[in-house]
C-alpha cells in the first residue's frame, strides 16, 4: 500500500475562507478560482497521489472525510474538486493493485495537472457500459473523439481530461476506448452553459470534442461494452461513488449545524419568548436529522477503508457503492428539509445559506447512480439477474 498518515492539508483558516467565498460564487455564478488556487498550494490536489510520485499519499478514507468537512463550508468547491480526485484515486487504487496503466496520470497529477472527467454524455443511461461519442482509431495508435460530454466539472481550469468514445470500425470492435486528452489539443471546446439551480460554482459546462486526438500513449483501455469486471470500471465507480457520498454528506453535516443554531437564535411569542431549542417539536426535528446523517459517515469510512485495503467484495461490490450513494445523497436531501422546517421563511430568502444547501443538495439526484439504477444493482445482487 502506498498511503500515507499525514495529517490534513485543509486548515481551518483556509476552510473558512473558502466558505466566506461561497456566497459570491452562487451568486454570480462564477468559478472558484480563488479557492482551487489554495487548494492547489496546500497540496490537497495532491492527495491520493502516492508519495513516490510527488503526492501527500493520503488514504481515501481520510480524503473521503476531507471532502464532507471541504463540502461542509462550500459543496461546489467540493463537488468540482471531487472530479481531479476521482481520477487521481481510480489511477491510485490501479496502482495499490498492480496495475500500471495510469501510473503516467500520477506523475502528472504530481506535479500539478489539474484533471477533468469527461464521461457524462446526453441521453446515454448506460454510463460507463456504453458511449454516443465515436472514438476513430488513427495511423499511429491513437484516437480521435468526436461527441458531446455533459456535467464536465472544472471545466474552466482542467489541463487533462479523462474521456471515452465507442470504436465501431476495428475488425475487434466495438469497444469502449479510454484516453487523455490536453486541454491544449486541436478539436476541444467548451460550451458557456452552466446556468443552473444550484452547485453553481462548480461549473460543470459541457465539453465538445470535434476530433480531439489522443495519442497512443495517452489511450489506456479498449473495452467491450456492457457490464464489465475490468479493474478500470471498478475503480472508476469506487472512487465517484464514495468521493460523492462524503461531498452531500457535507451538505447534510452543515445542515444540522445551521438547524440547532437557529434553533438555538430563534424565540416563540407562542410561549412567552423561550427559545425554540426548547420546543419540543424542534427538538425532534433538530433530533432526526443529527440521527439521519450520523449512520452515513461510517457506512463510507468502512467502504473507502475497503478499498484502501483491497478488500474483496466480489459482485456485492457494485450493489453496496452505488447503495451509498443513493443513501448518502437521499439522506442529505432530507436532512436539508428538517433543517429548512427548523429554520422557517429566512431560508427562503436568496442569501441564506441554508436555502443555497437546499438548492445544491438536489443536484445529488442526477449523478450516477440514478435511484433506479441503484435498485436494479441491488436486486440483480440479492436475487440474480432478470431472465430476459
Amino acid at each position: 500500500m502506498t498511503t500515507s498518515d499525514s495529517l490534513s492539508p485543509l486548515g481551518d483558516d483556509l476552510l473558512d475562507r473558502i466558505r466566506s467565498r461561497a456566497p459570491g460564487h452562487d451568486l454570480a455564478n462564477t468559478f472558484p478560482a480563488d479557492d482551487l488556487a489554495e487548494l492547489a498550494a496546500c497540496g490537497y490536489l495532491r492527495s491520493l497521489v502516492p508519495i513516490e510520485f510527488g503526492g501527500l499519499g493520503r488514504s481515501l478514507r481520510d480524503v473521503a472525510r476531507d471532502q464532507v468537512r471541504l463540502a461542509a463550508h462550500a459543496p461546489a468547491t467540493a463537488l468540482a474538486v471531487n472530479m481531479h480526485l476521482v481520477w487521481t484515486g481510480v489511477a491510485r487504487t490501479l496502482h495499490d493493485r498492480g496495475d500500471t496503466s495510469l501510473s503516467f496520470l500520477l506523475h502528472e497529477a504530481g506535479t500539478g495537472e489539474i484533471l477533468g472527467f469527461g464521461v457524462s454524455e446526453p441521453g446515454n443511461d448506460l454510463v460507463l457500459t456504453g458511449s454516443t461519442t465515436d472514438a476513430r482509431p488513427e495511423a499511429n495508435g491513437g484516437y480521435s473523439f468526436t461527441g458531446t460530454k455533459i456535467f464536465t466539472s472544472l471545466s474552466p481550469v482542467w489541463t487533462k481530461l479523462g474521456t471515452m468514445g465507442l470504436d465501431t470500425t476495428s475488425p475487434d470492435g466495438p469497444k469502449i476506448v479510454w484516453a487523455f486528452l490536453d486541454r491544449a489539443d486541436p478539436g476541444i471546446s467548451r460550451t458557456d452553459d452552466w446556468d443552473t439551480l444550484g452547485m453553481r460554482a462548480s461549473q460543470s459546462q459541457s465539453t465538445v470534442l470535434d476530433g480531439a486526438v489522443a495519442g497512443a500513449d495517452r489511450v489506456f483501455r479498449r473495452l467491450d461494452p456492457g457490464p464489465n469486471r475490468d479493474p478500470l470500471v471498478f475503480a472508476i465507480f469506487a472512487n465517484f461513488e464514495i468521493l460523492l457520498a462524503a461531498v452531500y454528506s457535507g451538505i447534510g453535516r452543515r445542515a444540522v449545524e445551521l438547524a440547532v443554531q437557529s434553533a438555538q437564535r430563534r424565540t416563540s411569542l407562542r410561549h412567552n419568548g423561550r427559545s425554540l431549542a426548547l420546543d419540543p417539536d424542534i427538538r425532534w426535528r433538530v433530533a432526526e436529522a443529527a440521527i439521519l446523517m450520523d449512520g452515513i459517515y461510517p457506512q463510507i469510512d468502512a467502504l473507502a477503508t475497503d478499498v484502501d485495503t483491497l478488500a474483496d467484495h466480489g459482485p456485492q461490490w457494485f450493489a453496496l457503492l452505488s447503495g451509498l450513494k443513493h443513501r448518502a445523497t437521499e439522506t442529505a436531501r432530507q436532512t436539508v428539509d428538517q433543517a429548512i422546517r427548523v429554520t422557517g421563511g429566512s431560508s427562503y430568502f436568496t442569501g441564506s445559506e441554508l436555502g443555497r444547501l437546499y438548492r445544491d443538495v438536489l443536484a445529488g439526484l442526477f449523478h450516477p447512480s440514478d435511484a433506479e439504477s441503484v435498485h436494479a444493482t441491488v436486486a440483480a445482487a440479492w436475487l440474480g439477474p432478470l431472465d430476459d
